[in-house]
């Protein structure tokens, strides 16, 4: 690649990469909050949910999308060094995201499916002994959940 071309791509890609930068902090804040807030045990307080959130994840998939590694390969250093900072930075929060999310979620389904078991056994007929030992009494209904989540 010319030297021309390299300098046409680092006037041209400079603010691009600002911009993924500037997205990628602003994100990083709001997984940051959502992690606290679940290890608080505060679901209803997650930033993520945030409508203003999801278009900032939107406009950053975007950008990221049509993004040329190269392009940040031929930008300065110092915006180089910001930028391979902030994508490590990024990878790491959303690994540790959805880790804590995975966590919240397999608790909270194990509490449903602790609870339908217990109705289900509360609300059981005792077993007597009688003519049909190995009757099954239909389930209550008491509590419907999806076994497959």
């Amino acid at each position: 690649m010319s030297t021309m071309k390299v300098e046409a791509m680092k006037m041209e890609d400079g603010p691009r990469i600002e911009r993924l930068i500037s997205l990628a902090e602003r994100i990083i804040a709001a997984l940051e909050s959502d992690i606290a807030a679940l290890k608080e045990g505060r679901t209803g307080a997650l930033m993520t949910a945030d409508p203003e959130i999801q278009k900032l994840t939107v406009i950053y998939g975007r950008e990221a999308q049509g993004f040329d590694p190269r392009l940040a390969q031929a930008a300065p250093p110092s915006l180089r060094q910001r930028f391979f900072a902030i994508t490590a930075k990024f990878r790491e929060v959303l690994q540790l995201h959805a880790r804590m999310i995975t966590r919240v979620k397999n608790a909270s389904e194990g509490i449903v499916r602790a609870i339908a078991a217990e109705v289900e056994r509360a609300n059981a007929p005792t077993r007597t002994y009688g003519p049909r030992p190995g009757y099954k009494p239909p389930s209550s209904g008491a509590m419907v959940f999806n076994r497959v989540v």
